[in-house]
């Protein structure tokens, strides 16, 4: 006797299309504040989302693009100020 429903695929494509779209706010909310923590976790949550094969894979690859250029803009800031924070 089971006492749990078996688990269907359509949750698995429904959490992967919610790391696509937490991947591009996580990325475009890094551009402002924390892009030291949320580029990587943006990066992070769109490479899983792509690898198992989300239905918003134009949102997966923004927050994948968010995340690369929080990385960059972090990068730049360091490169202008010689510090590990930055700004406005």
């Amino acid at each position: 006797m089971q006492l749990t429903a078996p688990a269907t695929r359509r949750t698995g494509i429904r959490d992967t299309d919610g790391m696509a779209v937490a991947s591009f706010v996580l990325g475009l909310l890094g551009l402002l504040v924390l892009n030291v923590f949320l580029g990587p976790i943006a990066i992070v949550l769109a490479s899983v989302a792509l690898w198992r094969g989300t239905a918003r894979r134009g949102r997966a690859f923004l927050g994948l693009g968010l995340g690369v250029a929080d990385l960059l803009v972090l990068v730049a800031f360091m490169q202008a100020d010689s510090t590990v924070s930055w700004s406005f």
